[in-house]
């Protein structure tokens, strides 16, 4: 179902690209209607995290009139009460292009004071040079990569929660990851693709019914967030682990990349970039 709010913004509407620093171009969308729909309340989040954004597309001027390029990245509270749509995102990093900024650290706190106002909880933010990110590499996901099994499909509309099974009697400490998670986005119906880690100490989960499940998300249409929220929902209630961890490495669109975390422990996400990233 489409977020009430969505509709209002630009995402799927011809927009004008303003280049010269306009922060009235961020759109926040609460959180709450979709809390609701997986039966949850800002008081009763049973999971901590953080979204990561990475903007690959972020340039200003120096005094000089010679201008930058940085890699961005952006952490927003999992309780915040708003995200922030992406397009609206994309459009308010375009209007930094023609601005002059003293220095680094000043554009920094520009974008930290202005993203969070807009999520409605302080937001982090670093600006990491080409090299520095270079320097990191490309990462791989821990664990076992599920997407080799033979698994028969039929379901690809929406979460299908009951096709999960565990193991009552069987314990295990486990990471399981899969890079076929799908999902649509709900207003324009493109694709979003992504990568997605399951990490928990309880039953042990079947890895064919894990991954029949993540593409029962094929055809579903919900942002990001929402689809690492209710995975990690469906797992939390099949399980009852001791602790769960699910999070979610998206492809980037319009030189963004969003990378939900959802967990019962305190997280700190590694945010080196996968191959597809």
């Amino acid at each position: 179902m489409m977020h009430p709010a969505a509709e209002h913004s630009p995402l799927g509407k011809s927009s004008e690209y303003l280049d010269t620093y306009t922060p009235s171009l961020l759109f926040p969308i609460p959180r709450v209607p979709k809390w609701a729909e997986l039966g949850l309340t800002a008081a009763s989040l049973p999971y901590r995290g953080v979204d990561v954004w990475n903007c690959y597309e972020l340039s200003w001027l120096l005094p000089s009139g010679k201008p930058v390029v940085a890699i961005g990245e952006f952490a927003i509270p999992a309780d915040s009460p708003n995200i922030v749509e992406s397009k609206s995102f994309k459009l308010y990093l375009n209007s930094l292009n023609q601005t002059v900024f003293a220095d680094r650290e000043t554009l920094r706190q520009t974008l930290a004071a202005d993203l969070s106002a807009a999520a409605g909880a302080p937001v982090t933010v670093r600006l990491r040079s080409l090299a520095e990110v270079q320097e990191e590499g490309i990462a791989a996901l821990p664990g076992q990569c599920i997407d080799e099994l033979e698994v028969a499909i039929a379901r690809y509309g929406q979460p299908s929660p009951a096709l999960l099974r565990c193991d009552p009697n069987r314990r295990v400490e486990a990471v399981l990851h899969s890079h076929l998670l799908k999902s649509n986005c709900p207003v324009t119906g493109q694709p979003d693709w992504g990568s997605v880690v399951v990490d928990y100490r309880g039953p042990a989960l079947d890895p064919a019914s894990l991954l029949a499940y993540l593409v029962s998300f094929r055809q579903h249409a919900d942002f990001h967030e929402q689809c690492v929220e209710r995975i990690f929902l469906d797992l939390l209630r099949l399980l009852e682990p001791e602790r769960l961890t699910v999070y979610a490495r998206y492809v980037r669109r319009g030189g963004l990349d969003i990378n939900p975390w959802r967990s019962t422990e305190a997280v700190v996400p590694d945010n080196r970039r996968l191959a597809r990233q």
